[in-house]
């Protein structure tokens, strides 16, 4: 099992759709958070990618430095940069970052926002863009000198001079719940990604699009992406998560759903009709929380409760086919202690007690300047 976090590039505080709690993500936030997942022992960070975000790229490219293991899952946006340009940049980022970096493809859903970028492909001709894209991309990052004349790109002589290190080319990973995107997902991307939906959701998605990939002859992994609220109790949890919301009135709730309306993203369609608006039905599956996207756009979901039941609804996931769970809580900093401190410990990760803190100090601070406390075992 892997455990991402996520670096907020669009913004972070205690609470949602507020000034309130509201703090500044400039670079040194995004240093404390990325080095906080390093050394804590998630394997990774999702760095967004969106008008409303920094651009990733450039975020992540500063963040190289300033950590040691993290991987990088950066977005590619076909239609908004050349495929060539984009596997340089790939090529580029791995060769420094030691082999640390992910390639999350993303082909967008908000029409709006893809105008305002010069894009204006509907929705299965933004997938078809992909397809040619990520045929161009591939095969350059494998050494292969490219022409091409398809429907959406032409190139001629497209080449990487400079290879990556993970070979053949960084791993793709990919979203998107339409048929139409799940062949592109099923053709070229390593790891297929689903947002939190109920399980039985995400079983139908999976054997979808492995049953795609299998008729491929190639077979992918599997992601989700969530938010996460753990406390020591369940009790604890829900009174955060209810928290993290007391400031949201209906209108802005109104206006949000509103905004999303336009998207053409089946994905962030579904999201929707998890909560359709109405703060009663939050709860949509056990332990998994839809209050997020009532604001929110892209992943609107969280698991909430105590570590094991947390630890348990993972597992269901897991025996799904789910490998990486993507997370994030709000403040981002604090939640990625807390979640390395209360729920680690109940996940089969291979990292945690190497890079964690208790490898320095085990023990906290010592008692009068001397005594060490008595060790707590660790349920699993």
């Amino acid at each position: 099992m892997n455990v991402f976090w996520f670096i907020p590039t669009h913004g972070d505080g205690r609470y949602l759709g507020t000034t309130e709690g509201a703090r500044v993500v400039d670079g040194e936030y995004m240093k404390q958070i990325a080095g906080a997942a390093d050394s804590l022992g998630f394997d990774g960070v999702l760095i967004p990618t969106g008008s409303s975000c920094e651009d990733p790229w450039i975020t992540a490219a500063s963040l190289i430095h300033s950590t040691k293991r993290l991987k990088f899952l950066v977005a590619v946006r076909p239609g908004l940069m050349s495929p060539t340009l984009a596997a340089r940049m790939a090529a580029t980022f791995d060769r420094i970052s030691g082999g640390r970096l992910l390639i999350n493809v993303v082909a967008g859903g908000d029409p709006v926002e893809l105008a305002g970028d010069g894009l204006f492909l509907d929705h299965d001709a933004r997938y078809e863009l992909t397809d040619e894209f990520l045929d161009i991309w591939r095969r350059e990052l494998a050494g292969e000198t490219v022409e091409r004349s398809g429907k959406h790109l032409t190139i001629q002589g497209g080449r990487v001079l400079y290879p990556a290190i993970q070979k053949p080319y960084p791993p793709l990973w990919f979203g998107g719940s339409s048929p139409v995107a799940q062949e592109v997902a099923a053709d070229h991307c390593d790891v297929y990604l689903t947002w939190g939906e109920p399980p039985h959701e995400v079983e139908e998605k999976i054997a979808q699009v492995r049953r795609l990939a299998e008729s491929r002859g190639r077979s992918l992994r599997f992601g989700i992406r969530l938010h996460v609220i753990v406390r020591k109790t369940d009790e604890e949890a829900w009174e955060a998560a209810d928290d993290l919301i007391k400031h949201l009135d209906d209108e802005t709730v109104a206006k949000a759903q509103q905004i999303f309306s336009r998207f053409d993203s089946v994905g962030q369609h579904r999201m929707s009709r998890l909560h359709k608006g109405d703060r009663s039905t939050l709860e949509i599956s056990p332990n998994l929380w839809a209050g997020i996207g009532l604001v929110r756009g892209g992943a609107g979901t969280a698991l909430v409760g105590s570590p094991q039941t947390i630890a348990a609804r993972m597992k269901e996931y897991e025996s799904l086919g789910i490998e990486t769970f993507i997370f994030s809580g709000y403040p981002h900093l604090e939640e990625a202690y807390r979640v390395a401190d209360l729920l680690f410990p109940h996940l089969p990760l291979q990292r945690t007690a190497a890079n964690g803190p208790s490898s320095i100090s085990p023990f906290g601070e010592l008692i009068a300047n001397q005594v060490i406390p008595t060790p707590k075992a660790s349920a699993h």
